[in-house]
């Protein structure tokens, strides 16, 4: 009797390298067309929003303005229309993380787990790491290549309104406009893949998977919008009792009153010492100004850079954890072939 080892039946040619690409696009077609559609059309109505939106939103702004002596009309819908697909656009934008998360956890890893197409790959001559390779790299390019087309419109688009000076539109530091302007977000976007991946080996069922890529990128989110005002050194400004609040506008760290004896104090927001009762307030206090900790608009790179450096650091770190646990998984090499014995 002689023992002989049966290839896999794979239709290849001289055992040539399985063709992973094109079996990922046909496993997973839609949700890829889905993600490209749904890119095409964001993209459309940001370059809208960014164009046609903002013009008559300026004129209409340009005609209010006209009106503020009275004695003329003005139609106040394209300034509505503005405000509504430019907060609309930006929920978009900042939310595609977690729907790549949701689809990377539920569909990318965990259902070729659960229906076996992963396991049917490893005895395709096809290492697990490999296929988990595979699995993340045109995801990720396409993530990069659409959340960055998406993050340069929206940057473009608020640009824009801020040209035409538009009395609506949104500050850099407003936490909608700040996290869809910037590379933290496209960073944000592979960050998801590879906690959707993650959880998805780790769960092996799409609804475990889907609640833990959700969460796990809700939670690194959170964290980094926590963390981002402290990633750069502040910039303090001093003003005056005379005016109601501190000066300086930015993304706020701390701020407060300042003592005779340069103590910072917190404020008991009276308002202007020309109030007799808040003067009192701030005699008692020994205040003699206010003092303002933040982050002005020069920051905004620094502090977006910073972020995304960080993140991307995350996701790097998360990466190895993925094929670490697919390899205790598995194994340290693929499932042998089968042999038959004759």
């Amino acid at each position: 009797m002689t023992a002989l080892a049966t290839p896999p039946v794979t239709g290849r040619r001289n055992g040539a390298p399985p063709h992973l690409l094109r079996w990922m696009l046909r496993l997973h077609r839609t949700a890829l067309v889905v993600w490209v559609v749904f890119v095409l059309v964001l993209a459309g109505l940001l370059l809208w929003l960014g164009g046609p939106l903002t013009d008559a939103a300026a004129e209409g702004w340009k005609q209010y303005h006209a009106c503020a002596s009275g004695g003329c009309v003005y139609d106040p819908s394209a300034v509505g229309r503005y405000k509504d697909w430019y907060a609309y656009t930006t929920a978009a934008v900042i939310a595609a993380p977690l729907l790549v998360a949701a689809w990377s956890g539920a569909a990318l890893i965990s259902r070729e787990l659960e229906q076996g197409t992963a396991q049917l790959a490893w005895t395709q001559s096809v290492s697990p790491a490999r296929w988990l390779a595979a699995k993340l790299a045109l995801p990720a390019v396409l993530l990069t290549v659409g959340s960055g087309l998406l993050v340069g419109l929206h940057h473009w688009a608020w640009s824009t309104g801020q040209d035409r000076r538009l009395d609506s539109a949104k500050d850099w530091h407003d936490i909608g406009t700040y996290a869809a302007n910037g590379t933290a977000t496209a960073a944000m976007a592979l960050a998801a893949l590879v906690i959707g991946a993650y959880f998805g080996l780790l769960k092996r069922n799409s609804p475990g998977s889907l609640v833990g890529s959700l969460c796990g990128t809700g939670l690194l989110w959170s964290v980094m919008a926590i963390a981002t005002p402290h990633l750069w050194p502040t910039v303090t400004k001093l003003s005056s009792l005379k005016h109601n609040v501190p000066q300086g506008s930015g993304i706020i760290v701390d701020q407060g009153l300042v003592t005779s004896t340069g103590a910072h104090i917190a404020s008991p927001q009276c308002g202007s010492i020309t109030d007799g009762n808040c003067r009192a307030v701030y005699a008692k206090l020994d205040a003699v100004g206010y003092y303002n900790d933040y982050h002005p608009q020069s920051h905004y790179w620094p502090l977006q850079l910073t972020a995304t450096a960080i993140i991307l650091a995350v996701t790097a770190a998360l990466t190895v954890a993925t094929f670490r646990l697919l390899q205790r998984q598995t194994g340290p090499t693929a499932p042998a072939r089968k042999a038959a014995a004759v």
